[in-house]
C-alpha cells in the first residue's frame, strides 16, 4: 500500500504525463485553470496535496474526466 507522499508523487507524474500528451506547457495549463505556474508545478512535483476542487480544475484544463487524473497504480 502506498503512503501519502508516494500517492502525491504519482499523482503529479500522471498530471505531467497528461499535460505533455496535450503538448501544454506549465504556463498553458496554468492559464487554462486560472492558477499560477508555481501551483501547477508544485502539484506535478508532488509537493502539495491539491483539493478535490483543484483536481477538478486541472481535469477541466486538460479536458479529461477527473478519474483520468487518478489512474496512478502503474506509475513509478
Amino acid at each position: 500500500t502506498m503512503d501519502k507522499n508516494e500517492f502525491l508523487i504519482r499523482l503529479g507524474k500522471r498530471i505531467r504525463f497528461l499535460r505533455k500528451q496535450k503538448n501544454y506547457s506549465l504556463f498553458d495549463l496554468a492559464d487554462k485553470t486560472s492558477k499560477d505556474y508555481n501551483s501547477i508545478s508544485r502539484v506535478e512535483r508532488g509537493e502539495i496535496n491539491p483539493s478535490a476542487y483543484f483536481l477538478w480544475e486541472i481535469s477541466q484544463g486538460l479536458d479529461v474526466k477527473i478519474d483520468e487524473l487518478l489512474k496512478i497504480e502503474n506509475i513509478v
